[in-house]
């Protein structure tokens, strides 16, 4: 299982044409604002505040790099969905990330987080045909677990896998993981996770050398 020694901030992209020169494996925190991607990110690297974020949601606009063991990047995307973003804003959002996933080739991973509480947003269910259509990996990672009781997380887990049964089995989701800040509940499934597609977009790379 993937054990991460080192995690540091490494910069923020307004830009596209911004992106780190170094080119290194990516795994990306996708999720509406006020989901919990920060603290998800600081949880996973064993860091109280590493993981930058707004204290207004929906107002940070970059595209946040985090370098982890010297290996590959943790990269937070800007949040979506908070209501008093202007349109304006929203579309510019859109944009710049559906150029970013089009890259496609350095991500090895996307973690979409959802609250485990709520149905999927109009945003969410775009994220995922995204991922769909750019055919990249990625999780549905249940956030906010402990907030519910067993029998209901359960029950709503069993609820998402119907629901994207096709993604599933199918498609590019790869599982859908419960996790909670509170308990750490999930971290290992998704360390042993992280460092499958990690490895398995190492092999790619060597392949096409």
């Amino acid at each position: 299982m993937l054990k991460i020694t080192s995690a540091e901030f490494l910069q923020g992209v307004a830009d596209l044409h911004q992106l780190p020169k170094n080119e290194l494996k990516e795994v990306l925190f996708i999720g509406r604002s006020n989901v919990g991607k920060s603290s998800l990110l600081n949880k996973m690297c064993n860091r109280k505040n590493l993981a930058r974020s707004s204290n207004t949601p929906g107002k940070t606009r970059e595209i946040n790099y985090y370098i982890v063991n010297n290996q590959f990047y943790f990269v937070d995307l800007p949040g979506y969905g908070y209501a008093k973003v202007p349109e304006q804003m929203r579309a510019g959002w859109k944009r710049m990330i559906e150029d970013f996933l089009k890259r496609g080739r350095p991500i090895a991973l996307g973690m979409q987080l959802i609250d485990s509480r709520q149905e999927p947003t109009p945003l969410d269910l775009m994220m995922m045909d995204w991922l769909e259509y750019y055919e990249i990996p990625y999780l549905l990672i249940l956030t906010k677990a402990d907030k519910l009781p067993v029998s209901k997380l359960t029950k709503q887990l069993e609820g998402y896998k119907v629901r994207f049964n096709q993604q599933l089995t199918e498609g590019s989701c790869r599982g859908i993981v419960p996790f909670s800040i509170l308990s750490t509940d999930g971290k290992g499934e998704l360390l042993r996770l992280i460092d499958v597609h990690m490895n398995h977009a190492m092999s790619q790379k060597k392949e096409a050398v």
